[in-house]
C-alpha cells in the first residue's frame, strides 16, 4: 500500500451522461496510466454506460460504490484503500454532490493530482441555467473542462464564458463527435484600458476587475481608477478610512459577498455610511493598517454622489 503521505487521486467531475465513464474506461485501458499499479476506481454514481473491467490494461484496477454522500468520511475511505491495497485512487464523482464533501473528507496525505470536469454540450447551458451553484462548483476547481458532443454550429464563446466564470484559468477542450478534439485558444482581454491616465471600471465590469486586482494587484501600481461603489464606514477601521466595494455574487445568491477595498482618505468622517459615490482613487500594493497585512490600498483623489447601479450586486456573467 502506498505510503499514507503520497496517496494521489485523480477526480473526474460531471453530471450524467457526461462522458466521465468512457473517459475513464479509456485511460484504463491505456497502458501508459494503468500498467500495474494498485488502483482503487470509486464510482459516486452509476449511469447507462458500465465499466468493462476485462479491458482494463491491468488486473489491479479494484471498483468500489459510495452510494450516498454520506459514505465521504476519512475513515471509510482509508478503510477502502487499504482493503485494497490501493497506491492511487481515480474517482468518478457524482455531478449532484457538491465537491466540498469530497475535499473535506479525504484522508491524511490523499491529494488531487488532477481533477477534470467532463459535459455534454448539449445540455450543459440548460443544466447551467437550472443548478448554476453545482455547475460552478465544479468548474472552480478543475484543471480541465471537456465539452464533448460538440457541434460545428455551436458558439464556442458561449461555453468560453461559462468556464471563466467560474475558472479564470482551467484547460478548455471541446470534443466533436467524430473525436477530433480543439482546444479553446480564445483571449480574454481585460474589458478596461490599464494603459489610460484613468482606468475606467464599467459597472458591469466590477467583479472581474477585483478577481483580477485580486489575482495580479502588483500590475495595479500606481494605477488611478474610477469605478461606482459603496462606501462603507465602519468604527473598527482606523482613522481616515472607509471601505470602498460592492456585492460580487460568483455564482448563486447564497454566495454573494462585499468585495471591497480600504481606500484612505483624511475627510473620511464626512461619508454618509452605506452611499454610493462614483470614485477616483490610486491604487498601491502595500501595507494595510485594516488588515494588518500587504495588499491594495486605495488613495482617494476625488468623488460624485450617485445612483445605485441597474444590478447593485456585481456578476462575473
Amino acid at each position: 500500500m502506498a505510503n499514507r503521505k503520497d496517496m494521489p487521486v485523480y477526480l473526474f467531475t460531471g453530471f450524467l451522461e457526461a462522458g466521465k465513464t468512457r473517459f475513464i474506461q479509456e485511460t484504463l485501458e491505456d497502458r501508459r496510466f494503468c500498467n500495474g499499479e494498485k488502483t482503487l476506481l470509486l464510482l459516486c454514481e452509476e449511469g447507462e454506460e458500465e465499466y468493462e473491467p476485462d479491458e482494463f490494461a491491468s488486473k489491479t484496477v479494484t471498483i468500489r460504490v459510495l452510494e450516498d454522500p454520506s459514505d465521504l468520511t476519512p475513515d471509510h475511505l482509508a478503510a477502502l484503500a487499504g482493503e485494497t491495497n490501493a497506491e492511487r485512487i481515480v474517482i468518478e464523482y457524482n455531478g449532484m454532490w457538491m465537491l466540498d464533501s469530497l475535499y473535506s473528507a479525504l484522508p491524511e496525505g490523499w491529494m488531487v493530482y488532477q481533477e477534470f470536469f467532463f459535459a455534454d454540450s448539449r445540455t450543459i447551458l440548460q443544466y447551467n441555467s437550472n443548478i448554476r451553484q453545482l455547475v460552478y462548483d465544479k468548474l472552480k476547481s478543475c484543471e480541465l473542462v471537456v465539452f464533448n458532443r460538440f457541434d460545428p454550429g455551436m458558439d464556442k464563446m458561449e461555453y468560453h464564458k461559462l468556464v471563466r466564470a467560474a475558472s479564470p484559468r482551467a484547460d478548455i477542450a471541446f470534443e466533436y463527435p467524430d473525436g477530433k478534439v480543439e482546444y479553446d485558444d480564445i483571449v480574454d482581454p481585460l474589458p478596461f484600458d490599464l494603459d489610460a491616465p484613468v482606468v475606467e471600471i464599467g459597472d458591469e465590469h466590477y467583479a472581474l476587475w477585483y478577481r483580477d486586482l485580486s489575482e495580479e494587484p502588483k500590475k495595479y501600481e500606481g494605477k488611478t481608477v474610477r469605478f461606482k461603489c459603496r462606501a462603507l464606514v465602519r468604527q473598527k477601521l482606523p482613522a481616515e478610512t472607509f471601505v470602498a466595494g460592492r456585492h460580487v455574487m460568483t455564482c448563486c445568491v447564497e454566495d454573494i459577498q462585499f468585495a471591497g477595498l480600504v481606500c484612505q482618505w483624511k475627510d473620511a468622517k464626512s461619508i454618509r455610511d452605506d452611499s454610493w459615490m462614483i470614485l477616483t482613487a490610486e491604487l498601491h500594493f502595500k501595507f494595510n493598517r485594516a488588515y494588518g497585512k500587504r495588499g491594495p490600498v486605495l488613495t482617494y483623489l476625488s468623488s460624485e454622489p450617485c445612483e445605485p447601479p441597474e444590478n447593485p450586486v456585481a456578476t462575473f456573467y
